[in-house]
């Protein structure tokens, strides 16, 4: 800056130049002001909500009870579904569907991200879910996360007391993992995955790989592990073949995994910039790697 010059201006800028500017901006502004008088007087319309059924969670026009159990399905297991706030709001969500199917006192949600009873910051969050704490510490407690430490669920069904409480996390991988690794508490329950190969017939929502599957089905899959009964991963995901079918019949399209456009060269999309996600993709594809020298021999 110029020794003399006001601060925001230049040298010379004092004087005749802001007295010849300020007529225009005065003129522009009336301008502006006229030409949006209009829009002021405009009546205001109301967005609201279309009415929603109270047991699926769905718009009454779309409702999906025609599809859920007739009674809520009985069953020894409790599921707590630990939800990630960003899932409240999304449109397509599964965990309503589950709520619909089981009884209140056998599917309960918690909704955040930080649970952990030592954490001054969260700790509405605790208070909020005191019940959280004791379950969590109960020997009969399972969490649902796949890793190395993790036992297979099939294992455990095989036990002659099975567990009777069982904890899944609601939300995309990353904000999974976020939970899980963040909340002390979650580390306690003993940890167990699905060995499936199952596909996710989820076929609205974009998955990592093949064999992710949405939170009911997850739900679906290991109340019907734990129970015996197979009929029970039968009754859960039939609203969800509904929905999709819905979507699809009225302009959705089937939502491959990355896994899959990966493998087969049809992943057009650009390769994120965040660091982590990129470091997320190219492991996905060293993974594939092996299988897609395998498809070419």
């Amino acid at each position: 800056m110029e020794q003399g010059a006001p601060a925001g201006g230049s040298a010379g800028a004092a004087g005749a130049a802001p007295a010849a500017v300020a007529p225009v901006v005065v003129v522009e502004e009336e301008e502006e002001r006229e030409g949006c008088a209009g829009l002021w007087e405009l009546p205001v319309e109301r967005c609201e909500r279309r009415p929603e059924c109270s047991r699926c969670g769905r718009p009454q026009k779309v409702c999906l009870c025609p599809f859920l159990p007739v009674h809520p399905l009985k069953v020894s297991t409790c599921l707590y579904i630990i939800q990630h706030p960003a899932e409240e709001s999304r449109v397509l969500r599964t965990v309503p569907l589950l709520v619909a199917c089981l009884p209140p006192d056998k599917c309960k949600v918690l909704i955040g991200r930080r649970f952990s009873e030592d954490s001054i910051l969260q700790c509405h969050l605790y208070f909020r879910y005191p019940e959280l704490a004791t379950v969590c510490r109960n020997p009969n407690t399972l969490i649902l996360y796949p890793g190395a430490e993790a036992t297979n669920l099939e294992e455990i069904a095989l036990m002659p007391s099975s567990p009777s409480v069982m904890i899944i996390i609601d939300g995309t991988w990353s904000q999974a993992k976020d939970i899980f690794y963040k909340n002390s508490l979650f580390r306690l329950p003993k940890q167990v995955q699905l060995k499936t190969n199952i596909s996710s017939q989820y076929v609205i929502r974009t998955q990592p790989t093949n064999t992710c599957l949405s939170t009911l089905e997850c739900a679906a899959v290991a109340l019907t592990i734990m129970e015996k009964n197979k009929s029970i991963q039968e009754t859960i995901l039939r609203p969800l073949q509904a929905l999709c079918s819905f979507q699809l019949q009225h302009g959705a399209q089937i939502h491959h995994s990355k896994e899959h456009l990966l493998k087969n060269g049809m992943y057009d999309k650009p390769m994120p910039k965040n660091k982590r996600k990129l470091r997320r993709m190219e492991l996905l594809a060293r993974d594939l790697q092996p299988h897609l020298q395998g498809d070419n021999h």
